[in-house]
């Protein structure tokens, strides 16, 4: 007598979810390094931040255009390079994407302090900036790693700051180096002065509510910390920089 063979039909769906959960994690894999790759070399035109930023004026019935000039970073004035550096992320030219001693600082502050304290180095920055949107989830957070490693191995430090320097908001509306530049001393990024690159990178925090050229005393303040962290990291240390 032939046996019947009954159809499994969970262990059937359990295989095609399987399959298509891999599926996706391939395409995912695929496209985000394939991005990567591109942007090592192709300007970085628009960002998710920018997008969002303009749909939020819009809403609000504000009007701010975005501004933004793409310049190489040999364009860029090597002291804007040194104050982002030395006020963002003094250890960004030795680390491989993460400051492990300043997130576990941060970790520890944050738990008895309610003004919480950042631990993003200009890697973790860029990779967020350029792939990903602003929330704070660990979803997110985790994708903002995985894009941290991906630029870190791909870019190399030169393009990571290079393009962080065109990307970054410096204003409502306002992105990249050169623009801010042209909008705050009528002048090109090349041509910025030791004090108005550490104005520039003072304001970082909070870049729409705060202008390098009305300057409250917190942002004196900063200014005066990325003068020090400069000095103290010493003329060897930023020796790698274009000129």
């Amino acid at each position: 007598m032939n046996q019947i063979v009954l159809p499994r039909p969970k262990r059937s769906l359990l295989r095609t979810f399987r399959n298509l959960i891999l599926g996706v994690a391939i395409l995912f894999f695929s496209l985000s390094i394939a991005t990567v790759l591109v942007y090592r070399w192709v300007p970085v035109l628009a960002t998710p931040l920018m997008l969002l930023r303009s749909a939020e004026y819009i809403w609000k019935g504000e009007r701010y255009p975005v501004k933004k000039d793409w310049v190489q970073l040999s364009e860029i004035s090597i002291h804007l390079q040194k104050a982002v550096i030395a006020s963002e992320d003094p250890k960004f030219l030795n680390h491989y994407g993460f400051d492990f001693e300043a997130i576990e600082k941060a970790i520890k502050r944050n738990k008895t302090n309610k003004r919480k304290l950042g631990a993003s180095t200009i890697s973790q920055q860029t990779a967020k900036n350029v792939f990903l949107y602003p929330a704070r989830t660990y979803f997110r957070k985790g994708l903002e790693a995985y894009f941290t490693v991906l630029i870190e191995l791909l870019w190399g430090k030169e393009r990571i700051l290079e393009v962080y320097l065109n990307v970054i908001e410096l204003g409502p509306g306002l992105y990249g180096a050169e623009a801010a530049a042209q909008k705050f001393w009528k002048k090109k990024a090349i041509n910025l002065t030791p004090s108005e690159a550490q104005l520039l990178a003072a304001i970082l925090p909070n870049p729409r509510r705060w202008n390098p050229t009305r300057p409250t005393s917190f942002v004196l303040r900063r200014r005066s910390f990325a003068r020090r962290n400069i000095q103290l990291l010493g003329p060897e240390y930023f020796k790698e920089l274009v000129e």
